[in-house]
């Protein structure tokens, strides 16, 4: 696995992934994962084992990685050892990290347009305006083409988001609006929003970058990310009334519960929510 040249094993398991359809990005994940135990030990992963396997969580663990980072680290050591060495007992033997529960970070409406306002370029801008309008992720945002956009029927076509997925979203009649002076303006042919080589989509560190940037001149107190982006499209249509299954739907979520999270930060809900003491009647001073 830590050969120049395709080893037979790294070719087994590339063909292993390929088969299952997993995306590109998956893909390099799960490799770059595996490349990395293997050279922890200075051995060929598939002469290692359960044991090798939790002292590498733990020394990652002690490196401070991120829960997400060892989670997707989890995932591509069960793959190699379950399907790529068949060794059906070790997989679930393999603990996923307890990731901590945290609320996403949340904009305002307001904060949103200062936000958006302080992206100095108009591609950069109106990615980031598509991101939150529809709620897409970065690299869904970035993967658009001009084809995606529907104007007739009222819809985005995200092709291949999260899990090889396609899936439609609304296309809001602001949003059109704001696509169409783009396109007036720099004529993207086939990505609606190319990069410098315009054979390619935009690099999403651009987006990145931008929303760093962004944050900055908005005067912005909170960290801001293409993430953010979709966590606060989540939020304001919940808050709006919008039924959580549909946000679901648009989302490109597989679980319901992972959905019900926003429930947890809409202000709107929580606000609005009767309290058991409301239908009770209490005399506040206690009689003398």
């Amino acid at each position: 696995m830590t050969m120049t040249e395709i080893s037979p094993l790294r070719r087994r398991m590339i063909d292993d992934m390929t088969i299952r359809n997993l995306s590109p990005a998956t893909q390099r994940s799960y490799l770059h994962a595996v490349t990395k135990f293997s050279r922890y030990f200075g051995r060929s992963p598939d002469r290692l084992g359960l044991e090798d396997v939790r002292a590498f969580q733990v020394h990652l663990v002690s490196s401070g990685l991120s829960w997400p980072a060892l989670n997707q680290t989890v995932c591509a050591l069960r793959f190699f050892f379950g399907v790529t060495l068949g060794h059906g007992e070790i997989p679930e033997r393999i603990a996923y990290a307890r990731t901590p529960a945290k609320l996403p970070t949340i904009l305002n409406g307001d904060e949103i347009v200062r936000f958006l306002e302080a992206v100095p370029s108009l591609r950069t801008r109106t990615a980031l305006t598509t991101a939150y309008a529809a709620g897409l992720r970065a690299s869904e945002a970035v993967h658009l083409k001009v084809r995606d956009i529907d104007g007739e029927r009222g819809i985005i076509r995200v092709e291949h988001g999260k899990g090889g997925k396609d899936r439609n979203v609304m296309l809001s009649a602001q949003l059109l609006a704001i696509l169409r002076v783009y396109w007036r303006l720099a004529r993207p042919e086939v990505w609606l929003f190319p990069g410098r080589d315009e054979t390619k989509p935009i690099d999403v560190q651009v987006l990145y970058s931008a929303c760093r940037s962004a944050c900055t001149a908005a005067g912005i107190d909170k960290r801001v990310t293409v993430h953010t982006l979709r966590h606060s499209f989540a939020t304001h249509l919940l808050e709006s009334g919008t039924d959580i299954r549909i946000i679901q739907v648009l989302l490109g979520h597989n679980n319901l519960s992972t959905t019900a999270r926003y429930t947890k930060v809409s202000n709107t809900l929580i606000r609005s929510t009767t309290s058991p003491l409301d239908r009770l009647t209490l005399e506040v001073v206690p009689p003398g």
